[in-house]
């Protein structure tokens, strides 16, 4: 799995928030655990390959956004869930 996080300029409140969500599941195909924080300026989750940046700033810049960093990194899930 790779995390990728956005570094986000413009969030303002919760629909912001929301509308940075849907974009990048609509542009990022399998992304998972999408969270975007207004308060952080920034937006995260999880995909099994890795992201065509160019594209996703393209679709944040269209909502009015600005996209200020793209960062990937390999992540592994910490601990087990039983449920």
């Amino acid at each position: 799995m790779i995390k990728t996080i956005v570094k986000i300029d413009g969030m303002m409140c919760s629909m912001c928030e929301a509308h940075i969500s849907d974009v990048i599941r609509k542009t990022v195909p399998g992304a998972k655990k999408v969270a975007a924080s207004r308060a952080k300026g920034e937006a995260s989750f999880l995909t099994e390959r890795a992201v065509d940046e160019a594209g996703l700033k393209e679709a944040i810049a269209a909502t009015g956004y600005t996209c200020l960093s793209v960062e990937s990194a390999p992540y592994e899930k910490k601990g087990w869930f039983f449920g």
